[in-house]
């Protein structure tokens, strides 16, 4: 169960199919992501395709010498804008791919503007998604609830998202969900809708245990995304923010004009694959190594090239030196970056006292560090606010609760009125009432004692020490101990044997976090094969957009927002 390889086998075979010659690429917003994620430009191009464009686009010019490839969601949009280019063709020949179910009535308006019979092929390939790591995807959709209902628009999209994640990966689940949450369980049903609708492209080879979709809710783990976080793409996204892969440094102080953006992709970049979820301290470590090994490579300024065998042997070396040099720099800047946040907003210590809140019991000792800390004049809005948050989540009935103290404590330290809003908004989010589990305490006598060992080993593990309620629910699933009565299957059919293929799916947004979680139990448990999604890959900025988006403003709120950020996978 690989989401990267399922979708490049997709575009491989689209340019496969179209045969020899010079192509363009026609695609449309989301399309664009999701080729974008697991194609680079240069491997495009090396597959004779020259040309890259938006259908939306109005201005493109007439090339006849261009077979075009579109690539396209089946949107009713998407369909108006390809009858009107069929009617007046701008390609020699259209190879045309939906990323999703199109409708007879679409392909027959298709077939009807077709008059100069340039459609060689119409064909559904099933990459509606963006396919963010092999075992992580999302649907870049933030706001898919109005307070505890899904938005229509938005569940049609994730109903769609989510079916397709299933037809590329041939895989036709049992469904389980969350009974706590109403959006789980009608997200369920449309799932299961459209696999009974559409029983034909379902019919894959019966494995003897079948897959499982388990559908849960973001709002039962409030805690997960408003911490900050050590490993390196997990660390990237919370400071930086990723987009598609794309990590905006326009804003980064004394950037040079070619690492305004870079690209972070596991597929293209060896020393991101191995550095991905390990911590920040190792990752300085092999920065450095990085640097020795790229000085050890670098061509001697006096080497001369006084041979025909010299200057071949530098012409071959070269663009493998020019590779790791833009490797080098980028991650030595991306690193850099980190550290100087880092630095400048206190994160280790807020860190140490986050982790405190989610982890710990001892509440004096916890409201005492989050008052000193609101103190620091060091210390960034947002982080004053995390810090309120997190302790009102987890002291949210405590009898003797600082809370009052603490919002006025962030009124005090001046900017908007709008953090110390959100403080309300996020508990009547993801409160006590509204959470199915118990987020805070560990459920049996194994879990304690871990909790216990935990706490021994020390310093070194004191900002790592919080593991997402999801690790948990994978743990006692993969078991065969998750309890119905809390997570149902949804129909008659209940699964005997314990799941091998497990896709996970977060309504409200994952956050790499939890996708650093489930990698571990996919190296942990062999023969079990876990994917996870969400609504979009959320840092705490797009979090706290997903809550003031659902509309919980809390109390005495205005229309005030979050400001926004770059964020969506």
């Amino acid at each position: 169960m690989n989401a990267v390889l399922a979708v490049r086998q997709y575009v491989s075979k689209m340019i496969e199919d179209s045969g020899p010659g010079m192509k363009v690429l026609l695609m449309d917003r989301e399309t664009t992501g999701a080729v974008s994620v697991v194609y680079t430009q240069s491997e495009i191009l090396q597959r004779e395709v020259y040309l890259f464009e938006r259908l939306d686009s109005p201005n493109r010019e007439p090339m006849k010498h261009l077979k075009a490839i579109c690539f396209l969601r089946p949107t009713k949009e998407n369909v108006e804008l390809l009858v009107q280019e069929l009617r007046r063709p701008k390609y020699s020949v259209y190879f045309i791919y939906f990323s999703n179910v199109i409708s007879k009535s679409d392909v027959k308006a298709l077939a009807e503007a077709d008059e100069q019979e340039v459609v060689a092929e119409v064909q559904e390939f099933y990459g509606d998604y963006i396919a963010v790591n092999p075992h992580v995807f999302s649907l870049n959709l933030l706001g898919c609830c109005r307070g505890r209902s899904w938005d229509p628009a938005q569940l049609t999209r994730t109903t769609q998202g989510l079916t397709a994640l299933l037809l590329s990966l041939k895989k036709c689940p049992m469904i389980r969900y969350q009974l706590s949450s109403e959006p789980a369980k009608r997200l369920a049903e449309c799932v299961k809708q459209v696999i009974t609708k559409e029983y034909e492209l379902f019919d894959f080879r019966r494995t003897e245990v079948p897959p499982l979709l388990l559908i849960l809710d973001r709002s039962d783990d409030a805690i997960t995304p408003l911490l900050n976080q050590w490993t390196y793409q997990a660390m990237v996204h919370e400071l930086l923010g990723i987009n598609n892969n794309r990590i905006d440094l326009s804003r980064v102080p004394g950037i040079s004009k070619d690492l305004r953006e870079v690209v972070l992709s596991a597929e293209n970049d060896e020393f991101y694959a191995n550095n991905m979820y390990l911590n920040f301290a190792e990752i300085g470590t092999n920065i450095k190594n990085l640097m020795e090994d790229f000085q050890k490579r670098k061509p001697k300024e006096q080497q001369k090239l006084e041979s025909i065998a010299d200057m071949k042997a530098f012409v071959e070396n070269y663009p493998q030196f020019k590779k790791m040099s833009g490797t080098v720099s980028k991650h030595v800047t991306v690193v850099g970056e980190l550290s100087r946040l880092v630095a400048e907003r206190n994160l280790l210590e807020v860190s140490e006292v986050e982790q405190e809140l989610a982890c710990q019991s001892d509440h004096s000792s916890a409201l005492q560090s989050v008052r000193r800390l609101l103190q620091s004049p060091r210390l960034s809005e947002l982080d004053a606010a995390r810090l309120v948050m997190l302790y009102a989540l987890r002291y949210e009935r405590h009898g003797s609760s600082g809370l009052p103290a603490l919002l006025e404590e962030l009124r005090g330290r001046g900017g908007t009125d709008r953090y110390r809003k959100l403080v309300s908004a996020v508990v009547e989010y993801g409160g006590k009432r509204v959470r199915g589990s118990d987020l805070f305490s560990p459920k049996d006598a194994v879990a304690i004692t871990k909790q216990f060992l935990k706490g021994l080993k020390g310093i070194e593990n004191v900002y790592t020490q919080h593991q997402p309620l999801l690790q948990e629910t994978l743990d006692q699933l993969i078991k065969g101990k998750l309890k119905d009565s809390q997570y149902p299957y949804l129909g008659p059919n209940t699964l005997r044997d314990r799941p091998q293929d497990i896709i996970v799916f977060l309504i409200g947004g994952a956050t790499y976090e939890e996708a650093l979680a489930v990698f571990n139990l996919n190296r942990s448990n062999p023969g079990v094969r876990i994917v996870l999604g969400g609504t979009t890959i959320h840092n705490t900025r797009s979090f706290l957009e997903e809550v003031t988006a659902a509309g919980f403003r809390g109390r005495s709120t205005d229309s005030s927002q979050v400001p926004r950020s770059s964020s969506r996978r």
